[in-house]
């Protein structure tokens, strides 16, 4: 069931930004700093922070009604470490994270944009995919999860080509590890046994 709309926006402030916000300020306090773009319904965000309540977890989701549900959701749970931000990460991503910043990205089941025409408004193309390596420190690491085999296919290889490790070999998926913290979306797939299509990269020392 989708969440109703609620009135409040969320992370606007952000948006306008040009420069990085401080951090360390934002959340009152210091750790690890990582992403996540396209959060949908929240069940990823809201248990990898309730996990890891030191990472400092950022999250984006253009669709309102979402992002502002897994933003009241968060605070009800008394997460101090999630900022969600209603936007579209494309465009704010690479004004609000300085290079080298971010210790993990994370990329749920993006949208597969069936349509030829509609392939550019896919996240991971080759410009972006070299910009989040450029983002991340060396051994941080980008965590993809799909469920179209193809896509997953394609971006895996787009992302290897910008620059990430495979640590498993070039093209190599990744097995399910149940110390992963899964999607909503992925938890009904492992339930029904579809398969999911898994990458853990990282970027590499220098």
């Amino acid at each position: 069931m989708r969440p109703a709309l609620l009135p409040e926006p969320v992370g606007l402030k952000f948006v306008p930004l040009e420069t990085p916000p401080d951090w360390d300020a934002e959340f009152g306090f210091t750790g690890p700093l990582e992403l996540e773009i396209g959060s949908g319904a929240g069940g990823h965000a809201l248990e990898y922070c309730r996990r890891n309540p030191g990472v400092r977890f950022v999250a984006f989701e253009w669709r309102k009604k979402y992002a502002r549900d897994t933003q009241m959701r968060g605070e009800k749970l008394g997460l101090k470490n999630l900022r969600v931000i209603e936007s579209d990460a494309r465009f704010v991503v690479p004004r609000i994270f300085a290079p080298g910043t971010l210790d993990g990205i994370h990329l749920q089941f993006p949208d597969p944009w069936w349509k030829r025409s509609h392939a550019k408004r896919a996240v991971v193309q080759p410009d972006f995919a070299k910009l989040m390596l450029g983002l991340l420190k060396p051994g941080g690491r980008f965590d993809m999860r799909t469920d179209v085999q193809d896509r997953g296919v394609a971006m895996l290889r787009i992302l290897e080509e910008a620059g990430f490790h495979n640590p498993l070999g070039a093209g190599v998926f990744h097995p399910y590890d149940p110390e992963e913290v899964p999607s909503t979306r992925e938890r009904r797939y492992l339930a029904s046994g579809e398969p999911v299509y898994r990458a853990r990269l990282v970027r590499p020392a220098p």
